[in-house]
């Protein structure tokens, strides 16, 4: 699986090294959120690699809901638990909570089926920011942290009508941020389409918080920043 490169198991359960998980941010989600710099003091592993992670071990399903609830750290040894429902948690060796995942409908674990619908849905990511994010958070006049942004996932969502999507495609429907102090709540809403056939709806919901006035000067400053680091020249 296109994942082996990105976790390693050990005798206390799967983990997570901080290399591994900036190196899937921005290979294959194309994620630069310094958050998921190895040497960032707020580091924390991407969402996206544990909901990869999930479908791969235990398939994908027509509906899916995925919630998280704690930030995980590098290296942390984790156990993939399913219960009776079909409901799976991911905890750590301590009872930690880091995911749940509910699901219902058919299901597959075909893995060419689970690896193009989970590089198609992480690679989203990467047209989070700038693209997306930076036109919500100026039509809000706001704006996050330069020096400590913090953009974390609340929760994911599919519906698919079925999963035979042998080529998918997510195009942007929607996109809101709902401003409350300091912390921006930001809803992104995909059409999943495959072979130019609607199949399905996306949603991801994330928390930007640190908010402050927005400024063109600094947050222009933020995406030469950004694409100096995708382009690999920063």
């Amino acid at each position: 699986m296109f994942l082996d490169r990105f976790h390693s198991s050990t005798e206390e359960g799967l983990c997570i090294s901080a290399t591994q998980a900036s190196q899937f941010a921005r290979e294959v989600a194309g994620d630069f959120n310094p958050i998921h710099n190895p040497d960032s003091r707020r580091f924390c592993v991407p969402g996206d690699l544990l909901f990869a992670l999930v479908l791969s071990r235990f398939g994908l399903s027509q509906n899916m809901t995925f919630q998280f609830r704690n930030l995980l750290g590098d290296g942390v040894a984790l156990t993939l638990e399913e219960d009776d429902d079909g409901n799976i948690r991911v905890l750590d060796t301590k009872g930690k909570l880091y995911l749940e995942v509910s699901r219902s409908g058919e299901h597959t674990r075909d893995e060419t089926v689970i690896e193009n619908f989970a590089r198609c849905y992480v690679a989203a990511s990467g047209k989070n920011f700038p693209h997306t994010f930076k036109p919500l958070l100026e039509s809000k006049g706001v704006m996050f942290n330069p020096e400590r942004p913090m953009v974390i996932y609340e929760n994911m969502s599919l519906a698919l009508e079925h999963l035979d999507i042998p080529a998918p495609n997510l195009e942007l429907s929607n996109a809101e941020l709902k401003v409350a102090g300091k912390r921006g709540n930001v809803v992104l809403e995909y059409r999943l389409e495959s072979d130019g056939q609607p199949v399905g709806e996306v949603a991801k919901k994330l928390v930007v918080s640190g908010l402050r006035e927005y400024d063109p000067a600094v947050m222009d400053q933020v995406v030469a920043d950004f694409n100096r680091l995708k382009d690999g020249t920063a």
